[in-house]
């Protein structure tokens, strides 16, 4: 029998570390997603003004449930800034090139 009521519900809490390295953060303005049967691939990157090639600064893996619970959690904290601080705008943009094609 569990003592803490936490576990009693199935539920551990859970302790995230941030390593020097990770909480200085990488700024990304365009990230391309794709996906295979199994997994979704983000691919974040920096586009820079005049350069012509972009490198892939980080890339994350992750399963199509961990895709949609991402996107959900997104959806989210999009609109509670919305509500603190005015909508986004994005009207117009459009991307140069096509994106999030599936992984062969």
């Amino acid at each position: 029998m569990a003592n803490n009521p936490n576990e009693q519900q199935g539920q551990q809490q859970l302790t995230i570390e941030l390593g020097d390295k990770e909480a200085e953060g990488i700024y990304s303005n365009l990230a391309i997603i794709s996906h295979s049967p199994a997994e979704f691939v983000i691919d974040f990157t920096r586009v820079l003004p005049g350069v012509p090639k972009a490198r892939v600064h980080a890339r994350i893996v992750m399963t199509p449930q961990h895709a949609k619970l991402l996107l959900h959690a997104l959806a989210e904290n999009v609109g509670k800034f919305e509500q603190q601080y005015g909508d986004i705008a994005v009207d117009g943009q459009q991307l140069a090139f096509p994106v999030g094609t599936p992984i062969n």
